[in-house]
């Protein structure tokens, strides 16, 4: 469809590229085109909005939540990780790749499919009194552990993905969206056209949500239902009948968790209906997630950087983006020395000076970060005039 559509245009433009009416470093206020090879700013808007719709709506694929929840509540559910991959998508990498790697070792270990991996690390399995099937304790039990693993291995792939919302269709729409838009700028660059701080911070958001997108294509989208499996009776002791909801935790331990995981001893199963928010199975695969989620903010923050030379409005707004660009590159590489220097006796004191400068500085993280939402929208209102020529796809694809 998109080539398709992409031949209708390529068909129905000139050869040619359109002439600018004014210099390409001359400012304009208005939004009106009369070139055919023009468009204008409500167009920039809806374009960036749709890829950052699809690189965090579409792309964030919550665990199985608790039973009984309706609508508003699963829409706040997932809202909560919309605004997080929002503020801080690296978080989102960290926690999709944290899943990957432990359904890769359910994979080896226990012989899944790697459906039936992803949906065990999302909490969608439960016994059949309700508790949930989500621990390696469980798979390891030496009285029910062989019948849990059984039971798992007995569920087809099929099942399991006819309870989610998206297919290799959906996740592929959103997925070539967001390359579309990485080729957009890409080619805007190419023809030395105005890249809008919006369309750049659109870009940081498509660029690392690539990483989710991968990680998480064989994890079921938006199931609401768990699949009931194993024994039809468990043995429990009378302090685990309480059914507990997962996600009654304060703001900070829920943003702790997405950031740095779920321990296993800091949740019980059998005293819950489902898995926490941002649960995964506790793996050992070593520091992978937490190297991807370094990664992910320095890639977010160095794409902010190409717009270190851009058209700002005003200088002020430019040394501020310059600032909370390098902000949010430097936060994660001095992040990934504490667990390096935490091995070490010698370096203990190295240890101790990095965290003590983290957490003073998460205020000034947390500014950048919401400063480099807000200063795209406010760059707006004073666009170059490139900025407002699109870009000639036939000097690529020239006509037949």
């Amino acid at each position: 469809m998109l080539l398709f559509l992409l031949a209708v245009r390529l068909l129905s433009e000139d050869g040619e590229a359109a002439s600018l009416s004014h210099p390409l470093d001359a400012r304009v206020t208005t939004d009106s085109c009369d070139d055919i090879n023009r468009r204008t700013l409500f167009s920039i808007v809806w374009e960036c909005l749709a890829t950052i719709f699809a690189c965090t709506w579409i792309s964030v694929h919550p665990n199985v939540p608790p039973p009984s929840q309706n609508r508003l509540q699963l829409f706040r559910r997932k809202l909560k990780m919309m605004l997080i991959a929002i503020i801080a998508p690296e978080i989102m990498v960290g926690f999709a790749a944290r899943q990957f790697f432990a359904s890769r070792w359910l994979v080896k270990e226990f012989n899944f499919s790697s459906t039936q991996a992803c949906f065990f690390c999302m909490g969608g399995f439960v016994s059949s009194t309700g508790h949930p099937i989500a621990t390696k304790k469980q798979l390891r039990d030496p009285g029910l552990g062989s019948k849990f693993r059984a039971a798992i291995r007995n569920v087809n792939d099929e099942e399991i993905m006819d309870k989610s919302k998206g297919d290799a269709l959906s996740k592929g729409v959103a997925f070539l969206q967001g390359l579309w838009f990485i080729l957009h700028c890409l080619a805007r660059v190419h023809q030395h056209l105005a890249v809008t701080q919006l369309e750049i911070a659109t870009l940081a958001f498509a660029v690392v949500n690539v990483f989710i997108w991968l990680l998480w294509w064989n994890k079921p989208l938006d199931v609401q239902r768990p699949i009931v499996v194993g024994p039809h009776t468990l043995p429990e002791s009378p302090d685990t009948q309480a059914t507990t909801h997962p996600d009654q935790r304060s703001n900070l331990d829920g943003f702790l968790s997405a950031i740095a995981g779920i321990s296993a001893d800091d949740y019980n199963p059998l005293s819950s209906v489902s898995v926490p928010l941002f649960w995964s199975v506790d793996n050992e695969f070593g520091r992978r997630p937490t190297i991807l989620l370094i990664l992910g903010g320095a890639v977010f923050g160095a794409i902010h950087c190409t717009a270190w030379n851009a058209v700002f409005p005003t200088p002020p707004e430019m040394q501020v983006w310059r600032t909370s660009a390098v902000v949010i590159i430097v936060f994660p590489g001095l992040a990934s020395l504490i667990p390096l220097t935490a091995m070490s006796d010698r370096l203990k004191s190295v240890f101790l000076t990095i965290s003590i400068i983290m957490i003073l500085a998460s205020p000034i993280y947390i500014a950048a970060r919401l400063t480099l939402i807000v200063l795209p929208l406010a760059g707006l209102r004073f666009l170059p005039a490139s900025a407002f020529v699109d870009v000639n796809w036939s000097s690529y694809i020239p006509h037949i």
